[in-house]
């Protein structure tokens, strides 16, 4: 009886050994002065920083969702690895974290070694983008898991906050101004509901035009990472939101203490033309449920601190904070 290899069982370790030759000069790119050691060790080592008197490490997970559905079938593979940063980084500054360092999770059915790396040569731009450093990750490859060509990804970041600088809400009251930071476009929510209208109520395919360009370049546009504009101005945020999903209506309360609520006019956000699009075909109310609308990020700035804010990033004023039960009034 013939032997059987790992490899007739779907499992090529030599091409896993290739693709991490392929990426070290990539993810070596994204070290900094507190990464100790290379690649290769069985965990990645990273010093804390000084600088903190009490330093309190935090965490955050994500994936992109089913925008990796569309990048899949488009083969277009070198962006969503920055929406994977982002998604984990602008959650993290939130609660005033600054990114440290960041691993990923990459899961396929058959490793195809060129693909792999187009996706990890984007989460190192994402690190870049973040100024955190890619430290370690795995590959697994799980033949009879996952269906041909298809793979998924995980992405776990770890920032150093002050722990007196953690709870934002506390600092939150009736006064300060919210001021929105523009989205990219859709970034990484909503996807299934993106799919159900271009795909299959419209019948697109990934040739359309939209503004254009290839609809399709719209759709993957990568989710902006706000790490850079909250270490500028960070003196001058009272509160920040990430406006994933759910929208401004979910997200915005997670920072707002209770009797404060948030008044956003809704005129006053600039749509972009990507929502003004999709909004053809859902109630108005869904889709602030399910998009940023245009909005990346909420930030809470005390009104002496706005115009300074305002001069220094691409953000604009949507409304303000009153007494109130805590949530949203869109107006």
């Amino acid at each position: 009886m013939s032997k059987i290899s790992y490899k007739d069982a779907g499992v090529d370790i030599d091409a896993g050994n290739s693709f991490v030759e392929a990426i070290k000069e990539d993810v070596k790119s994204t070290f900094d002065s507190n990464v100790i050691g290379g690649i290769g060790s069985f965990a990645g080592a990273y010093a804390l920083p000084s600088g903190y008197k009490e330093p309190v490490l935090m965490s955050a997970t994500d994936g992109v969702g089913t925008k990796l559905k569309i990048a899949i079938d488009s083969n277009k593979l070198d962006t969503v690895g920055i929406d994977l940063v982002a998604m984990c980084v602008n959650d993290l500054i939130c609660n005033f974290a600054t990114p440290a360092f960041f691993l990923d999770y990459y899961a396929t059915g058959k490793l195809k070694v060129e693909d792999a790396k187009r996706v990890v040569g984007g989460i190192a731009e994402g690190c870049r983008r973040a100024e955190c450093a890619l430290t370690g990750g795995e590959t697994a490859e799980m033949p009879g898991m996952y269906a041909k060509d298809d793979f998924d990804l995980a992405g776990f970041a770890v920032g150093v906050a002050e722990r007196s600088e953690i709870d934002r809400s506390s600092k939150v009251k009736e006064g300060q101004v919210l001021l929105a930071l523009p989205s990219s476009g859709i970034h990484s929510n909503g996807y299934s509901l993106v799919r159900k209208i271009v795909f299959d109520k419209l019948g697109l395919d990934f040739s359309a035009q939209f503004n254009g360009k290839p609809l399709v370049d719209t759709l993957l546009e990568p989710t902006r990472i706000y790490v850079k504009e909250f270490k500028a101005n960070k003196e001058k945020i009272v509160a920040l939101a990430h406006i994933t999903g759910g929208g401004i209506v979910e997200n915005l309360p997670r920072v707002l203490p209770e009797g404060i609520k948030a008044i956003v006019k809704r005129d006053s956000i600039k749509v972009l033309p990507i929502f003004e699009f999709l909004g053809e075909h859902v109630e108005q109310d869904e889709m602030f449920r399910a998009f940023n609308m245009g909005v990346g990020m909420v930030w809470v700035v005390e009104q002496d601190n706005v115009e300074a804010v305002l001069a220094n990033t691409d953000a604009y004023i949507i409304g303000h904070l009153e007494a109130g039960e805590r949530g949203v009034e869109l107006i």
